[in-house]
């Protein structure tokens, strides 16, 4: 972690509006404006700063701002035939990474907190930290990226990121399988893309060149009855958060429509999920954690990871 910040003159003028008194909150399009529990009304809402400020596409790394959006950064991106993990769903690069969401298809495309390699916000006090490195292979100092990533903006305002970037593959298709467990679909496939199941039928992304995932597909038919399908089922409204395995076993935690991400423990369903008792150690670390960050309170008031 280092104070050492950049002459980048946006990230400067980002930081002396959020300065170091008053109640603070980054505004981006409000995707997931709900979570966490809700904004103390006496809080000062700024805008992150926008733009690409630079993209490399021989080394699959991008340096972006937090204001851009998700899908201004991801068509700067295929025009050189590259994506990201973060979730196209109409927000910020900065939210998006601030939520910690993945993208539908993170069993072949990684999770956004490992694809954030370095991370510049402004902290409580008004200065701009840099923490991590703009290189893949970077394992100096405290890993502050994956800290950040999923705090909704309570330990620090998330001003630039640097990304790590994904191969757009040619060719993707869906595939939808029955009567067969969903993670031998998994197991039989070379990294797909994502494989989804909702207690019946099994749904497969497949993903690569023509040749390879014909042969991948053909080896799906020799497992289930499969067909083409258009794209995913529709995800029921509330995402939970189970282990790999939990996920494989949702059918018994819910009596409504699921949706699980095999292998990635992601889980979207008709009913919210059961509040759990926080665990009394990592509760305790979060709140030192806060408060070593942020000793006013003054981020993102009202607003707790996790919540």
């Amino acid at each position: 972690m280092s104070t050492l910040t950049s002459t980048d003159r946006a990230l400067h003028d980002f930081a002396a509006q959020v300065g170091a008194e008053d109640p603070i909150a980054v505004e981006g399009n409000r995707t997931r404006w709900h979570l966490g529990g809700p904004l103390d009304e006496l809080a000062r809402l700024v805008e992150a700063p926008t733009g690409i400020v630079d993209y490399q596409p021989s080394e699959m790394v991008v340096t972006v701002r937090a204001g851009t959006t998700v899908a201004e950064l991801h068509e700067t991106l295929a025009a050189a035939g590259q994506t990201s993990a973060l979730p196209d769903r109409g927000g910020t690069v900065g939210g998006a990474v601030a939520v910690g969401e993945n993208r539908l298809d993170r069993l072949g495309r990684g999770s956004a907190r490992d694809a954030v390699l370095q991370v510049r916000y402004v902290s409580a006090e008004g200065e701009i930290v840099t923490g991590g490195g703009p290189v893949v292979k970077n394992v100096s100092g405290f890993n502050l990226p994956k800290l950040i990533v999923g705090s909704l903006g309570t330990l620090g305002l998330i001003a630039e990121v640097v990304l790590r970037t994904n191969p757009l593959p040619p060719v993707q298709r869906w595939i939808r399988a029955e009567r067969v467990d969903p993670r031998d679909i998994r197991d039989a496939l070379l990294r797909p893309g994502a494989v989804l199941w909702d207690g019946t039928s099994s749904w497969a992304l497949v993903e690569g060149h023509e040749v390879d995932v014909d042969a991948e597909v053909d080896k799906l038919a020799t497992l289930a009855d499969i067909a083409d399908v258009d794209g995913p089922p529709e995800l029921p409204p509330h995402r939970w958060f189970l282990s790999p395995q939990g996920a494989a076993h949702v059918d018994t935690m819910t009596d409504g429509a699921f949706i699980a991400s095999i292998g990635v423990g992601t889980v979207w369903a008709e009913e919210p999920p059961q509040p759990a008792e926080p665990d009394p150690v990592a509760a305790q670390i979060a709140e030192r954690t806060k408060r070593l960050f942020d000793p006013s309170g003054r981020l993102n008031p009202g607003r707790r990871a996790g919540a």
